[in-house]
């Protein structure tokens, strides 16, 4: 069996755009990368290690243990390959799993070709040794390997993770155009806000923005909110330091009584979704809620803050000609509410964002799905800015 306090090569996936938070994230966890990439990023952890990282990473989308590297030619020698490891020590053969693959050789025109050859070789190589076949299948409900291959170099892992941990657990009604849990968590960490000044999420939508936010601050992790990783099927796993993990994210918590995150928006409905996902994430009392028009949201009188929204930006619900007058509003309030804050805007379309009116200090480069997006940042001066 594989052993879990076995130091291995790991990779930490992400989307493009996320690496500089991720490693942050790694390195104020007590991890050291070795090398960093734009999509992901490798270093030496063991399993267990694997099982934390999971649990605390909120910008990463999987973590994959190494398994084996090796030398691939062509798409007919995968089967063969695949077969001579020792799946018997890392799965039983109750044990349903699944596998993915992410391919570039010029003998694959189907990555799901070489799925099913991988899932052969492992199912196989049971019924020969045991007269019995795993069961297998696309879902994520056990464990999961994951093969990358290119031009003539492939390696295989054990993806710990399963479902993407990019999604945290908690948002059970998504709303419209939800912004994902980890991109939201990126942007707040982009912001530099300081989790002691107000945060100010107008247009709130679902509320993961300010939800996210509430839990930087708070130091509650994504561990919390979710109970089933494929590294729980694969032998060697022990139940009971998993649960200790889980209790450790407890004693994390670090109560805050002063924490001040807005969240508004005029849609009331959007307002309720933002307080029943909050209340499953545990911050419900920690945010202040509005209905109301975005230029009417509280903005408490502070030195420093940050104001942080993602408006609509006509790919998906609006169209560009209704929001000019949006994007408008949003400058004249930011000049007239929001002095001695910071302020960001998440948009998808840079010709709406000239309509603020504003020059932005700041364009951060972000991906919301496949759309090319930039969090802009705008200094809001108290007076003129030379005081």
């Amino acid at each position: 069996m594989l052993d879990f306090t076995q130091k291995g090569k790991v990779v930490i996936t992400f989307k493009d755009r996320f690496s500089p938070f991720v490693e942050k994230e790694l390195i104020d966890l007590g991890f050291k990368p070795k090398n960093v990439f734009r999509t992901y990023i490798e270093l030496y952890a063991s399993l267990n290690e694997c099982m934390y990282l999971n649990m605390h990473l909120r910008v990463a989308s999987h973590v994959l243990f190494e398994i084996k590297s090796f030398y691939l030619h062509h798409a007919d020698d995968i089967y063969r390959r695949v077969k001579t490891l020792p799946w018997e020590e890392y799965i039983t053969k109750d044990t349903y799993f699944s596998v993915n693959s992410h391919v570039e050789n010029d003998s694959v025109d189907n990555p799901l070709f070489v799925n099913v050859r991988i899932k052969d070789a492992i199912v196989d190589r049971f019924r020969e040794n045991t007269g019995v076949r795993p069961d297998t299948g696309s879902a994520y409900e056990g464990a999961v390997f994951q093969l990358f291959w290119k031009e003539t170099q492939a390696t295989l892992y054990v993806n710990t993770s399963g479902e993407t941990i990019a999604k945290h657990g908690y948002r059970k009604i998504p709303g419209k155009a939800p912004m994902l849990e980890a991109l939201a968590a990126a942007t707040i960490y982009a912001s530099g806000w300081d989790r002691k000044s107000p945060f100010i999420n107008p247009m709130c939508g679902s509320g993961t923005l300010a939800i996210e936010a509430a839990l930087i601050a708070t130091n509650r992790f994504p561990g919390l909110y979710r109970d089933h990783y494929s590294f729980m099927h694969i032998i060697g796993y022990d139940e009971a330091i998993y649960h200790k993990m889980k209790a450790d994210l407890e004693e994390k918590i670090t109560p805050i009584g002063d924490i001040q995150v807005f969240a508004s928006d005029i849609a009331e409905q959007a307002v309720l979704f933002t307080k029943e996902n909050a209340a499953t994430a545990g911050v419900e009392d920690l945010i202040s809620y509005e209905v109301c028009d975005f230029e009417d949201t509280t903005i408490p009188d502070s030195e420093a803050g940050i104001m942080m929204v993602n408006p609509e930006y006509g790919e998906r619900l609006g169209e560009e000609d209704e929001l000019e007058a949006t994007y408008k509003r949003l400058g004249d309030f930011m000049k007239q509410k929001c002095a001695g804050y910071t302020g960001f805007v998440f948009t998808g379309n840079l010709d709406l964002a000239k309509r603020v009116g504003l020059r932005p200090s700041r364009k951060m480069e972000f991906y919301n799905g496949t759309i090319d997006c930039r969090l802009l940042k705008y200094e809001l001066y108290k007076g003129k800015r030379e005081e």
